[in-house]
């Protein structure tokens, strides 16, 4: 039998030791993952077009991700046509993962409510239908009774000319809208609906909560 070089076998015992390394890291890596995402909690809001809602919570601090898409109808994965159609009874969403222990539910809250217009049924400006309606969809006992409370104190203090209409809800099964939708302000930002709608409210947003932002 040929003898295997001194040479061979080191090569041969880096290269393992490379390959177990390797798998080391990429499981330390995926337990790490998945550690994070054990931390971050899950709120969804209707505030008008889901383009607008993602704009603002994507910069905001301690929200991790924003997912626009649809909640609240009742039929199962709608599309976007479906949806416009005001006829499935969903709400165009955004989806917030975010970290409990950098913002906090009643930070969200509050900036939901001061970036929409909540006493406005079913509309947001030209927006019009059932699809544009304010909503929170809550995951959480916490986030359901903060939710109420900060309607109950912004009706109480008339913050706003008139009554706020927001519906609170369970969240229920949520359908991510299509691709296209997706960071849509950040990669669109130069269309007119994002230059005449969506920014001047980022830049009432930016200037109202520079201490939250990213």
């Amino acid at each position: 039998m040929k003898k295997i070089s001194k040479i061979t076998v080191i090569v041969l015992s880096i290269i393992t030791s490379a390959f177990h390394f390797s798998c080391g890291s990429a499981a330390e890596k995926t337990k790490q993952t998945t550690k994070m995402d054990q931390k971050l909690e899950k709120i969804t809001f209707g505030a008008g077009c889901f383009w607008c809602v993602e704009a603002v919570f994507q910069r905001v601090k301690g929200v991790k991700m924003v997912t626009s898409g649809y909640m609240g109808g009742k039929i199962k994965n709608p599309t976007y046509r479906e949806v416009c159609s005001g006829l499935t009874g969903h709400a165009e969403v955004c989806q917030l993962s975010y970290d409990p222990a950098e913002v906090s539910v009643a930070t969200l809250l509050e900036i939901f409510w001061q970036t929409h217009d909540p006493t406005t049924l079913n509309r947001q400006g030209a927006d019009t239908g059932t699809q544009y309606r304010s909503a929170v969809f809550f995951h959480t006992a916490e986030q359901q009774n903060e939710a109420e409370a900060w309607k109950k104190k912004l009706n109480d203090s008339h913050v706003f000319p008139n009554p706020i209409v927001t519906e609170i809800s369970p969240a229920s099964e949520f359908y991510v809208a299509e691709d296209y939708h997706q960071n849509y302000f950040n990669e669109n930002g130069t269309e007119p609906y994002c230059q005449i709608v969506i920014k001047p409210k980022m830049d009432k947003f930016l200037k109202a909560f520079k201490s939250k932002l990213n």
